[in-house]
């Protein structure tokens, strides 16, 4: 839930209230238009729905701003603010745009800090129903930088997507008398195809893509419109000597019209621990979703 002030000076708009951080270019699009059944696993390093105001712009039709100030709280809203303050900064620019063209680029960078100064999170094999491969866990954490890097190029039925990010996570042990950093990077590519000739929709910089719409609806007169899909997905704690996930994803998706499709994901993850037994752990998953949206 939020309220938004337009028309300001620049072309801005002030946005303030409950509502998703601007930071990646697949957790701002909607969870019912994205590719997969789940999102990559970089989805672990960023914050989505968090309590804040944010400024955002549109320059022309390509460059785009978003900047805000957000409370460390939750998804659901339940905490609407304290005391520790983050700031998140984005700008994205259409390098290309036009009926059969499109060229996405941006950058994102956010600052973070924890009132109990500490940073964790659990991530699975991009299957919603799996084993949680890795749960690292600091203390002593004085504050947490995410940047990122995002890039979409979609060329009529074919579409390309990747981003990278890199948290960095800053140590202060309690003596003060030196500190320490870890790097946590992740990244992911993907590529989609549809065989029907379809071409995924661009919505804007800050709702990311939109809803697919077959040429012709499944029925007396259509088949619907079929996508391939295919994903690698990394995240490489080793520096900080919690592990190496790697997540590769096939798939397709029958979209048989607009509010309905059907997905079939096969996934193929694997865990090497940073350790001296060097344990690797291996998890597939065949996933299947009929989808209703509205």
């Amino acid at each position: 839930v939020f309220i938004e002030l337009n028309k300001l000076p620049m072309q801005g708009n002030l946005r303030v209230g409950h509502f998703k951080e601007p930071l990646r270019l697949e957790a701002l699009t909607s969870s019912k238009y994205i590719t997969f059944m789940e999102r990559s696993l970089s989805i672990a390093f960023s914050p989505e729905r968090n309590s804040g105001v944010m400024y955002h712009s549109t320059f022309g039709k390509r460059l785009s701003l978003q900047a805000g100030i957000f409370s460390n709280g939750n998804n659901f809203g339940t905490e609407l603010w304290n005391y520790n303050v983050n700031t998140n900064g984005r700008i994205t620019y259409l390098a290309i745009n036009n009926e059969n063209q499109l060229l996405h680029l941006g950058l994102a960078s956010s600052k973070r800090k924890s009132s109990n100064h500490t940073y964790g999170f659990s991530t699975r094999a991009e299957n919603h129903l799996g084993t949680k491969l890795l749960q690292p866990e600091f203390t002593d954490v004085d504050e947490t930088n995410i940047l990122g890097a995002e890039i979409a190029y979609v060329r009529n039925r074919l579409s390309l997507q990747g981003e990278y990010l890199r948290t960095t996570v800053s140590l202060t042990p309690e003596m003060e008398l030196y500190s320490t950093e870890y790097e946590l990077n992740g990244y992911y590519g993907q590529v989609s195809y549809f065989l029907t000739g379809e071409s995924r929709p661009y919505k804007s910089s800050y709702a990311g893509f939109s809803r697919v719409k077959p040429n012709n609806n499944y029925g007396s007169n259509g088949n619907g419109a079929i996508e391939l899909v295919a994903r690698i997905s990394k995240m490489d704690l080793s520096n900080a000597e919690k592990g190496i996930l790697d997540s590769k994803t096939i798939g397709v998706n029958w979209y048989l019209n607009p509010n309905t499709r059907v997905m079939f994901n096969y996934v193929m993850g694997e865990l090497s621990e940073s350790n001296e037994f060097g344990i690797i752990t291996q998890e597939n998953a065949l996933m299947m979703r009929v989808q209703l949206d509205f």
